[in-house]
């Protein structure tokens, strides 16, 4: 993942990112079991080519389940990969499967 992903390792390190970020956030949620490894590699590929297309303009936060569950929680996240747009701490959009660079974008593009 390139800088612009934050990628925190714990439930308080992604509130940590949400609480210090100004506009709208894409946090999208990994999981590393064995089903879920190549699902979750190609919604990478989608999510890091959104993140450089949105610099500046959205910030993008990747989660894994397993060490940021609280966070998944609170965002109805239930598998992965699955993502959740966010404004001033607010979702407005859910994701979930691999979506695909379009499928993001569309998304996004919904609610800005």
């Amino acid at each position: 993942m390139g800088q612009r992903v934050h990628q925190p390792r714990e439930d308080a390190e992604f509130d940590f990112v949400l609480d210090r970020t100004e506009g709208p956030v894409l946090a999208y949620f990994i999981g590393t079991w064995p089903k879920t490894i190549e699902p979750c590699r190609a919604m990478d590929r989608a999510v890091r080519a959104v993140a450089d297309a949105y610099a500046g303009r959205l910030t993008v936060v990747r989660a894994d389940l397993t060490r940021c569950p609280a966070a998944a929680r609170r965002h109805g996240i239930t598998g992965a990969p699955s993502c959740v747009l966010l404004k001033d701490g607010e979702a407005v959009a859910h994701g979930a499967g691999p979506l695909t660079h379009t499928e993001v974008r569309e998304l996004i593009d919904a609610h800005l």
